[in-house]
């Protein structure tokens, strides 16, 4: 661990240590297991260094090269002048068309350069561009064949639909005068310790059958974030995307923050407010594929298959009808270094969570893969090399230009050294998401009873993470709200979340059960399960039922694709509970810090009883997962000496709880006397289905 994070995140500077090999073997000092397979850490260390050496070489380094945005797409000169420019080297002709022209294809003919930029001048008039801010503009092509093809470029930052004339995507010169556009008031946040994200989506974040929008996420959901305790928001769906109901996971326009929630400025607002509350804002990157659309995505751009995109099948995503990029093109790397560039710079965000990881790896993608955790599924001929080491690029760029930025993989394949550091031979990613968490929670809600409930699995499960490289926990995430699927707390509820949520119907065994249980489940996955935590929106207080976003399949219904904050806010229904509770976890980790405190010792695992009892970041913890007995006097092992007192219980009554453990009277003296494995014991009440954490006065 020391090692890493003493080394540099980048191939271009030596490891940390005199000892450790500068040729991406590194992380062998890590893992041994690693060992068999230096020649692939290697290879792709050296293509690393070999493709920026050439991005050095050829385009002024990769702070140059990563500003593309600054060169292709709409630009207003100091004269007012408009340079347009875009990459279609199969074209035989272009020309620029809109509003501002009468979309007449001959006013404004385009000339190509040796490597296939098209670039024209529309000169001012009177001094004042001649394109008008948010008019409607196009790139008119003629491809080799003699077909006309009309597209919305690619690097356009404002596209907008307009449903009752057609579902494609007119793109938008967005231009506002000074006045308009928005400036920028806080600094962003220093780099959290520990990592408290809160996954969001801005047009859910309603109540209302609609879309919620930008400023209204601003002023509603920015407050209840702080105030819960979350340090990190993690945003979906804002790069654009034609079908609403993809989850923003087939993006059309990766440098267009989607225009059904708002304005890029009123996005910035966003962002900016989130900062001035300490926040860190992070968004969710979807750079393992693309939209197939052509009319207003980047498939077949110039009427070629191959521009962004590998060509036939290898350029194809089965699973999600899709198209994957050619990571190992010189413009689609600067396209896809420039768009993560891009919103670090015009919106400011902190990092990125990068999606589909696990597809970018390899070039099955994961499809019909079992990954069994045996190295040869890491480093066979099924790795996609060329993405292996974009990634790479893409990590050395974010962390090189931007040291407090934070990288999130989403990957399930357990690929070692994704969150090393690049000197040692990793792929640089600061966090990977523990995927394994949330699949057995739900496996076992659906198919075990609570006796049957293994301490001893669990433990593994929430601990099995590779040594050194920080993962993010989580109970459920937006994966396990989706529609055939549902919350933790409608698992645990079922139909009584419809009948007995008021404070004023029965405390039945099933609401007393369910309460109980998901504030365990969500406690013991942030205890144990990472060196980060995980909550998708809604869910810190038993969101019920699921996800469905409008589309044909529920006559375009919004009734599922909201959160009804309302619950939450109606003081007679028992969601309040929850909510509270979340809110105490996190802040008791605020003040605590287990999460970036080494893993935990666990000191007992007892079936029988169905308790857990750990140590973590100065703490005490004591779970009790029976489904009937309480332990009165209940011994548990401790390292350090000294008196201790309760400073999280689940079993507070202003969380739902039965108020069976008297915190005022609850003091806790060490006996000298070794107990599983701990030099002294205590010994506590610990109620059924309850769990406490204890600290040192």
């Amino acid at each position: 661990m020391a090692l890493n994070q003493k080394s540099e995140n980048s191939v271009m500077s030596g490891p940390a240590g005199d000892n450790v090999p500068a040729d991406g073997t590194g992380v062998v000092q890590l893992d041994p297991w690693l060992s068999p397979f230096k020649d692939a850490l290697r290879l792709r260390y050296a293509k690393a260094q070999e493709w920026i050496k050439d991005i050095n070489d050829n385009e002024g380094g990769l702070d140059k090269f990563s500003k593309g945005y600054e060169i292709f797409g709409f630009h207003e000169l100091a004269n007012g002048d408009i340079l347009y420019r875009e990459w279609a080297p199969n074209a035989t002709h272009a020309s620029l068309i809109g509003d501002f022209n009468n979309w007449d294809r001959e006013a404004t003919p385009m000339a190509k350069n040796n490597f296939g930029v098209w670039e024209v001048t529309v000169p001012a008039s009177g001094g004042q561009a001649s394109i008008a801010h948010n008019s409607k503009v196009k790139i008119s092509m003629i491809t080799p064949s003699g077909e006309r093809i009309e597209r919305v470029p690619a690097w356009i930052t404002r596209t907008t639909q307009d449903l009752s004339v057609s579902p494609v995507y007119d793109a938008r010169f967005w231009n506002p005068p000074k006045s308009e556009r928005y400036v920028f008031k806080n600094q962003r946040p220093p780099k959290p310790a520990s990592v408290r994200v809160y996954e969001a989506h801005v047009g859910i974040s309603t109540p209302e059958l609609r879309i919620g929008t930008y400023k209204e996420f601003t002023k509603n959901m920015l407050p209840r974030i702080k105030y819960l305790g979350y340090n990190v928001i993690q945003l979906m769906a804002i790069m654009e995307h034609a079908y609403y109901a993809s989850f923003g996971y087939q993006v059309n326009n990766f440098f267009a923050a989607s225009s059904r929630y708002g304005s890029p400025e009123d996005l910035k607002e966003l962002v900016d407010t989130a900062h001035g509350m300490g926040i860190v804002v992070l968004l969710d990157l979807i750079h393992s594929h693309a939209s197939k659309n052509t009319l207003d995505g980047l498939n077949m751009f110039d009427g070629s298959d191959h521009l962004y995109f590998h060509e036939g099948a290898r350029g194809r995503h089965d699973q999600w009808d899709s198209r994957i990029f050619n990571y190992g093109n010189h413009e689609v790397l600067r396209f896809l270094l420039s768009n993560l560039r891009f919103w670090m710079e015009e919106y400011q965000v902190d990092g990125f969570r990068f999606d589909g990881v696990t597809s970018m790896l390899y070039q099955h993608h994961g499809i019909n893969f079992g990954f069994s955790g045996n190295y040869n599924e890491y480093f066979g001929p099924g790795v996609d090399i060329e993405g292996v080491v974009y990634m790479m690029l893409a990590n050395e760029m974010l962390h090189q230009l931007y040291p407090t930025c934070i990288t999130i993989a989403e990957d399930v394949s357990g690929m070692p050294a994704l969150c090393l550091a690049l000197s040692l031979g990793g792929i640089g990613f600061d966090y990977r998401l523990a995927m394994a968490i949330p699949d057995l929670w739900i496996k076992w809600l659906k198919e075990l009873k609570d006796d049957q409930w293994d301490m001893a699995a669990l433990c593994h499960t929430l601990t099995n993470r590779r040594h050194g490289e920080k993962t993010i926990g989580y109970a459920e995430s937006h994966d396990q709200a989706l529609v055939g699927d549902k919350s933790i707390l409608m698992w645990l509820l079922d139909t009584e979340i419809y009948t007995n949520m008021s404070t004023l119907s029965p405390f039945t065994p099933v609401i007393e059960r369910g309460l109980a249980l998901h504030k365990l489940i969500r406690l013991v996955s942030h205890a144990l399960g990472g060196e980060g935590y995980l909550n998708f929106e809604g869910n810190e207080f038993g969101h019920p039922e699921w996800l469905d976003f409008p589309r044909e399949g529920n006559n375009n219904s919004f009734m599922y694709a909201r959160r009804q904050f309302n619950l939450v806010d109606d003081t007679i229904l028992r969601y309040k509970f929850l909510n509270e509770f979340d809110s105490q976890m996190q802040k008791a980790e605020e003040k605590y810090g287990w999460l970036h405190a080494p893993q935990a010792y666990i000191s007992l695992k007892n079936e029988a009883d169905k308790v857990i009892v750990f140590e973590r970041g100065g703490l005490l913890w004591v779970f009790n997962f029976h489904p009937s007995s309480s332990f009165v006097d209940y011994r548990v092992g401790v390292e350090q000496s000294g008196t201790y007192r309760i400073v999280l219980n689940t079993d507070r009554p202003e969380c739902g709880g039965l108020s069976r453990i008297d915190e005022s009277k609850s003091r806790f003296f060490t006996t000298p006397f070794g107990w599983n494995g701990r030099s002294n014991f205590i010994q506590v009440y610990i109620p059924t289905r309850t769990a406490i954490a204890l600290a040192l006065e």
